[in-house]
């Protein structure tokens, strides 16, 4: 695609929600009404009200952001009537708030999850769920006391074309699975995190103290705000966001639960702009066997922020025994072919007398059979698309409110979440400790 997916969604949630009548979707009586508050207004914090006021009987009531601007915006698209706060805590406390999403940068995921499920809140969570996999065990225990819907939002899980991939892998169109490629290539300054600096960024108009929370304390430097992503004080890296992306669609596709043990490398190659983390990281991660679903299998993961060509590259590659399959979020390609008749043999150096008796003994078990079209190996490829309208991100967001709806967890709930975001975050830690990292993906622990 031309654009990054963060530009698009600032960009189309702008025009959406600009024609919003009071922050409400049409078509649902005010008894199906579900109330929401965003904290973090941000490209995706704007992009994910969006989505959620496409849902019938959504309404937005209130957006806590530490920067003035973007309050400002959220009033000018929705009306003075929505609150407004820097301290996503007062949003917490409100008894018209129903369900949260939480789009902050990734170093207060975590303790803003935990805080709006323990006041009842239900959480729908920018990925990755966790900036430190010591994080993830506190917001599953959160989402299990609290009773309430928590989803993460890795749209991929909500994708119709992982759901068919996981069709076709069980159905075994694929035989066995024994690897698996992944990319995820960005080629422009927006896809490498290069997002505008407002003119107003001073003081007066940021909590600069709230932003940095629990990070290392740091003197006003607008820049790690509005591109915190470049910064492992505030965000994940490319493991965070766009790893963790793969992974989910992966374990969707697959019916994995994770791997076992990661090792990753990179380096920061184009983007020498001060940020602390790699534009190019590629990472080996191995999945261990499960009984009745999936064997063993390799997953090599890559991103690289500027690859020489124009557009943004993104795939898969599944590798079978019997067939290969490609998927992207526009459709899946399937390409097979049928079983060797036999294997064949390798005898040229072995003595006359040892070939003549292989060859007794490999036609007894491989009788010879003249070429026909019996004997021709089949080989199909078949293509499958996405419904016309199908939206991924609009999806996710309709799973979350029709599980709120009908009283049921979400399907990517915390412990789905943590499984994708612990090894996303391992890939950091092996890049940056220059080490393998291993991972229990049942018990969800880090060895």
């Amino acid at each position: 695609m031309s654009t990054t997916r963060r530009h698009f969604l600032q960009a189309s949630g702008l025009a959406a929600a600009a024609g919003a009548p009071a922050g409400q979707a049409s078509g649902a009586s005010p008894s199906d009404r579900i109330r929401i508050a965003v904290i973090g207004f941000g490209g995706m914090g704007m992009g994910d009200t969006r989505y959620s006021l496409n849902v019938p009987g959504v309404q937005l009531v209130a957006v806590a952001d530490i920067y003035d601007g973007r309050l400002t915006r959220a009033r000018e698209l929705f009306g003075d009537h929505i609150f407004t706060t820097r301290d996503y805590r007062e949003v917490l406390a409100r008894g018209d708030v129903d369900a949260v999403i939480i789009a902050t940068p990734d170093h207060w995921h975590a303790r803003i999850s935990i805080e709006a499920l323990n006041a009842g809140k239900h959480v729908y969570c920018e990925k990755p769920m966790v900036k430190d996999v010591g994080e993830g065990k506190a917001v599953i225990e959160a989402q299990r006391k609290s009773g309430k819907v928590f989803q993460v939002g890795s749209q991929y899980v909500s994708s119709l074309v992982y759901l068919k991939a996981r069709d076709l892998i069980r159905s075994g169109a694929l035989g066995q699975i024994n690897m698996v490629e992944a990319w995820l290539d960005r080629n422009t300054a927006l896809g490498a995190w290069q997002y505008s600096i407002p003119p107003d960024a001073v003081p007066a108009n940021i909590d600069w103290d709230r932003f940095l929370g629990n990070a290392p304390k740091r003197p006003f430097e607008p820049v790690r705000l509005f591109r915190w992503r470049n910064y492992r004080d505030y965000g994940t890296a490319v493991a965070g966001d766009l790893f963790v992306h793969l992974l989910s669609g992966l374990h969707v596709a697959t019916d994995s639960t994770g791997p076992n043990r990661i090792y990753a490398t990179g380096g920061l190659r184009y983007w020498k702009d001060g940020r602390d983390v790699p534009d190019v990281m590629l990472a080996l991660l191995d999945y261990p066997g499960s009984a009745g679903r999936h064997p063993e299998f390799t997953l090599a993961l890559r991103v690289n922020f500027k690859s020489g060509v124009a557009q943004e590259q993104f795939g898969f590659r599944f590798v079978g025994s019997e067939g290969v399959m490609q998927t992207s979020m526009s459709g899946i390609t399937l390409s097979t072919t049928g079983r060797e008749m036999e294997p064949g043999y390798t005898i040229g150096t072995f003595s006359k007398a040892a070939q003549e008796q292989f060859l007794r003994e490999y036609r007894r078990k491989y009788p010879e059979r003249p070429a026909s079209l019996e004997t021709m190996l089949p080989e199909k490829t078949e293509r499958y698309t996405p419904p016309r309208g199908h939206e991924a991100h609009q999806e996710h967001h309709r799973n979350f409110y029709a599980a709120i709806r009908a009283g049921r967890p979400a399907f990517e709930d915390a412990v789905f979440g943590f499984r994708a975001a612990g090894p996303a975050l391992l890939a950091n830690t092996s890049y940056f400790e220059r080490r393998i990292c291993t991972w229990d993906p049942e018990n969800m622990t880090a060895g």
